[in-house]
């Protein structure tokens, strides 16, 4: 029931337990299955991480025979086979915890796994039947199937913050179209944020990932459904992803920095959390990533200044807000945005990742079909529109 002429929302708190930070991952992970009485801790893992440096050995050693098994060979943006796979090796090692220990798309293909565990999903077309389904009230939730019963818990090495989420993206081979499978059950009960085990993450693929970060606080402040609760976080989560990762280009070992990244990145993911949604610059990276493999860090640092321009006549003073907390008052975003993202030396168009205006048709058409570009604060009516902001992104 609303009260007339007042905002309303709902703030959905989901089944997350925790959150650890500025800790020891290889001693926080070992207390954790200690404490969860668990016995057959499946790793799944980045395979750089674990065949060039010390940091999987040091967890493994740190749960000497609860350690069960490490799948190291995840591509990015999570393909179904690859899911298949790391399911059917948890499978046999009769996994009763799941850790995580990576970017995004093994955070993802994780929750994805415990889907499988728990429906006995055994081959990539077999997902097709839990996608989820809108109800008769319009919420978009899982099909009838099993809650997941093996739990996750991450330690992410990027800022893309998926970790906070209850939502997979899962890369469908046939169509390389990225899809969302959901359950409440799917997040992770634990976050482990240890800003040490970041030093070995490319320094490209932190910073783009913090810009990713950054795209979730700025489209969840720039939303025309923003509320309070994700404006608090989010505005506070852009002033420290925006201090943090310029400290951090200038001192890769400013552990300080790291760590106010990962706690911004765990705060942007406000919005998301509470109804909040996504926008244009959202909508278009998950084509981008699916159809050209751009890394979706490297997707939002090329998007959102374009999108920022585009909206600006609907939301100049939600903008405002934007360039306030990135410390430039009275500033176009936008503008603010280009020029934070030129100074960490990533990509700012289309053209520096290869794509062409020869491709600006199909991708047009393909985002029309993802959730966040009906919810563009500016409304897009058909690709064409998707189409100009393409064109400001060349």
């Amino acid at each position: 029931m609303t009260q007339s002429g007042t905002q309303s929302g709902r703030v959905a708190f989901g089944k997350m337990e925790e959150v650890l930070f500025g800790v020891s991952a290889a001693e926080a992970i070992a207390a954790q299955a200690r404490e969860l009485g668990a016995n057959r801790v499946f790793l799944m893992v980045s395979g750089t991480l674990n065949r060039t440096t010390d940091e999987i050995a040091k967890i493994r050693a740190a749960l000497g025979n609860r350690c069960a098994g490490v799948f190291d060979q995840m591509p990015p943006h999570t393909p179904r086979q690859a899911v298949i796979a790391a399911a059917e090796q948890a499978r046999e090692a009769g996994a009763d915890l799941i850790v995580t220990v990576g970017g995004g798309s093994i955070t993802d293909a994780a929750k994805t796994v415990q889907l499988c565990l728990a429906n006995d999903i055994r081959t990539a077309e077999a997902l097709d039947a839990y996608r989820p389904v809108k109800g008769p009230d319009g919420v978009v939730a899982p099909p009838p199937c099993n809650a997941p019963t093996v739990r996750q818990i991450s330690v992410p090495t990027t800022l893309s913050a998926g970790e906070f989420s209850g939502i997979a993206g899962v890369t469908d081979e046939r169509t390389r179209i990225k899809e969302l499978f959901r359950h409440p059950m799917m997040i992770p009960r634990t976050v482990i944020l240890d800003p040490a085990i970041t030093v070995h993450t490319p320094e490209w693929l932190f910073l783009s990932t913090g810009i990713r970060a950054v795209d979730h606080c700025v489209e969840g402040i720039c939303s025309a459904e923003a509320n309070p609760f994700a404006d608090a976080q989010a505005l506070r989560g852009l002033t420290l992803l925006t201090q943090g990762l310029a400290k951090v280009k200038a001192d890769p070992k400013d552990l300080q920095a790291r760590l106010d990244c990962q706690i911004g990145s765990w705060l942007s993911m406000a919005p998301i959390a509470s109804g909040v949604p996504m926008g244009a610059s959202h909508g278009i990276g998950y084509v981008l990533g699916a159809v050209f493999d751009i890394p979706h860090g490297h997707t939002s640092c090329i998007m959102l200044p374009s999108v920022m321009r585009w909206n600006k006549a609907f939301n100049a003073d939600r903008q405002a807000l934007v360039a306030t907390a990135m410390g430039h008052p009275g500033e176009d975003a936008g503008d603010v945005l280009d020029a934070f993202i030129a100074g960490l030396g990533m990509p700012r168009s289309l053209s520096a990742v290869s794509v062409g205006a020869d491709a600006f048709t199909r991708i047009s058409e393909q985002a029309m079909g993802t959730p966040w570009i009906p919810r563009n604060p500016r409304p897009i009516a058909g690709p064409e529109q998707v189409r100009e902001i393409l064109t400001l992104a060349a």
